[in-house]
């Protein structure tokens, strides 16, 4: 397909041939035809798909002339970075310099960004709560605004920015909504579905050109932490099938945490590494754990973690995802003939990071059914957590009250957790 295709106008294909760009990304094939024709949609696509000069574009053709006084786009995005990416986007495929673009963050001066927009603009990159705040001081006139776009929206209800995305777009009496994440869940269903008007789904994958050999891989999907908790409780109850056991979370805090929660602290074959107080149970030495047939789970913090050496361990989880995707990938790609398995939990929350792991190797996670007798808690706020992470965590949850939802179709449940996959790994043990 060529730029031509896309119906765009003259300028812009030439400004898009000048940057490099010689054909459509295929987000853009399959939305642009909808955002012209004024569509609400929701566009999903990992990160590199094309997102943000997919709604640029978008832009600059609904948006022919300048000379407004007041915007007829607004960009909401999550961060001042972002922003800045966006504006220099703007600028390098913009030919019609009379349309004229502020962008609004709380690092600029928010007298000298109102007097911006008093001047006159066309459209508005703006992080939420700025774009919020210059609003109820009447700096932002959402009177005319036709298109309003929220960029990076799963990393939006990550950051807590749901209020006021909402009051923005409820300030505005009727426009097009065009929404771009890397994915799609509940929380994020439930900050958009207020505003959204019968939009269209797109969803594309990119998952690369090669695929990496990787250990075996499950992916459970929990509405919560204490879910997390409930279902590695009833995982490792069976001790005959998972017999050496890591378990990796992010903080040292939340490892000792985790260690007390596990069989409500009674077990007596659970360590930390590492451990922050003297008397906890534990190992400084991961060689140490695998030669104590005793020690059948440790428990390990992500944070300032050096390289460890996991051979010989059969079962490793990820309780919480690391922060770097890398750190993840050292753990499961697959060195020599050892046979692993990696059991990753997840939330709604951490999709976006797993997308990016599945981005990184090529394919899909497997995702595996939870457990029926698994207790899935719904998330309050008087839900008890012994550590200062979880109890912010339980405060991003406690948005959505409700239990769990219907997962999408692209995210069904393949693989159950009972006797077929009991013999899986029984085979696996037999012959390791």
């Amino acid at each position: 397909m060529s730029l031509e295709q896309l119906k765009l106008s003259k300028p812009l294909v030439s400004a898009m041939t000048a940057a490099g760009y010689l054909s459509p990304k295929e987000i853009q094939a399959k939305t642009m035809s909808r955002i012209l024709g004024g569509q609400d949609i929701i566009a999903i696509g990992p990160e590199g798909a094309g997102k943000t000069t997919t709604y640029i574009l978008g832009v600059l053709m609904r948006l022919k002339y300048g000379f407004e006084e007041a915007p007829r786009a607004l960009i909401l995005v999550p961060t001042k970075e972002k922003v800045i990416e966006v504006m220099e986007q703007f600028e390098r495929l913009n030919r019609n310099q009379t349309i004229r673009i502020v962008g609004l963050h709380a690092d600029g001066s928010m007298e000298a960004q109102i007097n911006e927009l008093t001047d006159g603009v066309d459209i508005v990159v703006a992080v939420p709560s700025r774009a919020r705040a210059v609003y109820l001081k009447l700096g932002l006139n959402t009177n005319k605004i036709q298109m309003l776009i929220v960029d990076d929206a799963a990393d939006m209800v990550k950051l807590g920015m749901q209020l006021p995305i909402n009051e923005l777009a409820n300030s505005i009496q009727k426009c097009q909504h065009l929404i771009f994440t890397e994915v799609m869940h509940d929380r994020l269903d439930l900050m958009i579905e207020p505003f959204m008007k019968l939009p269209t789904t797109i969803e594309v994958e990119d998952l690369g050109d090669s695929e990496t050999e990787t250990h075996t891989q499950l992916l459970y999907h929990v509405p919560n932490f204490r879910t997390k908790l409930n279902l590695l409780n009833l995982l490792l109850k069976d001790a005959e099938v998972f017999d050496k056991v890591v378990v990796f979370v992010n903080t040292r805090l939340t490892a000792q945490t985790l260690a007390k929660d596990l069989f409500d602290g009674k077990a007596d074959d659970v360590f930390v590494y590492k451990p922050l107080f003297f008397d906890e149970a534990g190992f400084d030495a991961i060689e140490d754990f695998k030669a104590v047939d005793e020690a059948r789970v440790l428990i390990i913090a992500n944070e300032g973690l050096p390289t460890l050496d996991l051979s010989g361990i059969p079962f490793i989880f990820h309780f919480e995802l690391p922060v770097q995707k890398e750190t993840y990938l050292t753990r499961i790609v697959k060195q020599g003939d050892e046979d692993v398995i990696a059991i990753t939990f997840t939330t709604d929350l951490e999709l976006p990071q797993v997308r990016k792991i599945e981005q990184a190797i090529g394919k899909k996670i497997e995702v595996a059914e939870l457990p029926e007798d698994l207790l899935v808690e719904e998330v309050t706020k008087a839900s008890a957590q012994k550590s200062k992470l979880a109890k912010e965590q339980e405060e991003n949850e406690s948005y959505h009250d409700a239990a769990f939802h219907k997962r999408k179709e692209s995210n069904a449940k393949t693989t159950n957790y009972g006797i077929g996959q009991k013999a899986i790994m029984n085979k696996k043990k037999k012959h390791g």
